[in-house]
């Protein structure tokens, strides 16, 4: 079930008035596509900053329009600290989009008994599914990774209707001998000092017998 985010009619434009409603907890935002005209509203930043901490991507809006949306783009300032404008997609509960989720481990592998080190290359994928099908995030079961073993993309159970956008052959997450670790006390080898162009040889050095 997609979350629900409230949203005001907007009526302010200009930098000085974006910049009031800002500090007073409103973010503008654009709701367009389907071949509808494009309308201008505005959400509390608290709001909007939870859908986007839970993960969601498809929200219902409430309150000026009552549609089903997918956020398809937040502008962030400059440290990517704060929400500064967010576009809003309409989409219908059957339509195909394309989505970001992110993929959460679960679970103990039995390779760590055995000497392995659990490593996660690949944090999150992309796949195509319908709206109604977007989730935040995909569970990784690693109960059954042993030591050299790992985990695909391809071998993911993936939301009903859905289909990836990245390679299925792509490693998710795998259990290995940890890297050696260096014997400090042998350490490496020093360089050899270089030699000093012109330097004076000592005597005897480099004669000819």
């Amino acid at each position: 079930m997609a979350e629900v985010l409230q949203v005001d009619n907007r009526d302010w434009t200009g930098k000085r008035r974006v910049r009031r409603q800002r500090a007073a907890g409103r973010i503008p935002a654009v709701l367009y596509g389907h071949g509808q005209e494009v309308v201008h509203l505005s959400a509390a930043t608290a709001d909007l900053a939870a859908a986007v901490r839970h993960g969601s991507q498809v929200v219902d809006l409430a309150g000026a329009v009552k549609e089903t949306a997918l956020i398809k783009e937040i502008q962030w300032d400059t440290f990517g600290q704060e929400m500064l404008h967010v576009d809003l997609a309409r989409v219908s509960a059957d339509e195909r989009v394309a989505v970001t989720v992110a993929l959460e481990l679960r679970g103990d592998a039995p390779g760590i008994k055995q000497g392995g080190v659990v490593d996660q290359p690949v944090h999150e994928i992309e796949i195509e599914c319908p709206a109604a099908a977007v989730t935040a995030s995909l569970e990784v079961n690693i109960n059954s990774l042993e030591l050299d073993q790992s985990i695909t993309v391809g071998e993911l159970e993936l939301p009903q209707g859905a289909s990836l956008l990245v390679d299925a052959d792509m490693v998710v997450v795998q259990c290995s001998e940890p890297a050696p670790e260096l014997d400090e006390e042998e350490g490496e080898p020093a360089p050899a000092e270089p030699e000093v162009i012109g330097a004076k040889k000592e005597e005897g050095e480099g004669e000819e017998s």
